[in-house]
């Protein structure tokens, strides 16, 4: 029986900070099915044979890869336990070319969802909603979530988010004053929802309706959709954002790993690798990236 030992590898990973909710539920299967062959130990014939329901390449890397980090954990007291190798190459695809948006192209943004002709307080909402993600990087989830509680005067806290952790975003004074003005219709508009962000019917936004807004704002604003291309979304507004700030960074080794730590925090990454992915976003960071390589294989300092 695998079940037990499914059970107490979550618990373990949980208390390191993992949710593991959809890991979770294929460890379980994977005990299932292997119960039903009969293994008391994880099997790597087994494992391969589970992971080969999954429908694509990508899906079945990711289902033994499940079973070989469980199976890491069950061999430290047990090597009974068969490694299964990684025979369906890596979880992960390359990540998509990121969209990034012109200083230009966020204002045509705001402005064509100011001006939807739905209703006056859909539209004031979500050129607030669209600029305040403009200019603070936060992700959907984060800023549909904010509360009026959350708006300090050091800034915007961000409740337990993706990691589970609670951040605080500074805002400029500009944002600031932005975001009042919209707080002072917002009070009177729905004054028994502490939900900053409400729609018309008062209730807090919902995911499906800020996408259509942002695809009916997009259009209006002429935002490129071209085949081959990227196409701009929602998340552009924080990719935007984090390759804006790495174009401010100071031309210091010192002041770069600085610069990149306190971004990775300020975005709520995870790891400060997921912020390093900005990097290949515009030619403008690959072009410093380049100047600065060359500068140090010449002597130059760094």
């Amino acid at each position: 029986m695998l079940a037990p030992l499914v059970e107490s590898y979550l618990v373990l990973r949980r208390r390191c900070g993992f949710a593991l909710k959809s890991e979770g539920n294929m460890l379980r299967s994977f005990a299932a099915f292997a119960d039903a062959q009969g293994d008391a130990h994880v099997c790597a014939q087994t494992a391969i044979e589970w992971a080969r329901l999954g429908r694509s390449a990508q899906q079945r890397a990711r289902r033994l890869g499940h079973v070989i980090r469980l199976t890491r954990y069950a061999r430290v007291e047990n090597p009974a336990h068969e490694l299964p190798p990684p025979i369906f190459g890596s979880e992960k695809g390359p990540r998509p070319v990121p969209y990034i948006l012109s200083p230009e192209e966020v204002q045509r943004l705001v402005q064509a969802a100011s001006a939807l002709g739905h209703h006056a307080w859909y539209d004031t909402t979500y050129s607030t909603f669209f600029a305040l993600l403009a200019c603070t990087g936060l992700r959907l989830s984060e800023a549909i979530r904010l509360r009026f509680t959350d708006i300090t005067p050091d800034g915007l806290v961000i409740r337990c988010t993706k990691f589970g952790k609670s951040r605080l975003v500074p805002l400029h004074e500009t944002a600031r004053a932005g975001l009042e003005r919209y707080l002072v219709q917002r009070r009177l508009y729905a004054p028994f929802d502490d939900h900053v962000f409400v729609s018309l019917r008062r209730n807090p936004l919902s995911i499906s309706s800020v996408e259509c807004a942002f695809h009916r704002a997009a259009r209006t604003a002429g935002l490129p959709r071209a085949p081959q291309r990227p196409r701009p979304t929602l998340h552009s507004l924080r990719h935007t954002f984090a390759v804006r700030a790495l174009e401010t960074c100071p031309d210091n080794r010192d002041h770069i790993m600085q610069h990149m730590v306190a971004l990775s925090t300020y975005l709520g990454h995870g790891h400060v690798a997921h912020t390093y992915w900005y990097l290949e976003a515009t030619p403008t960071l690959m072009r410093d990236i380049a100047e600065r390589c060359e500068r140090f294989v010449i002597g130059e300092q760094p």
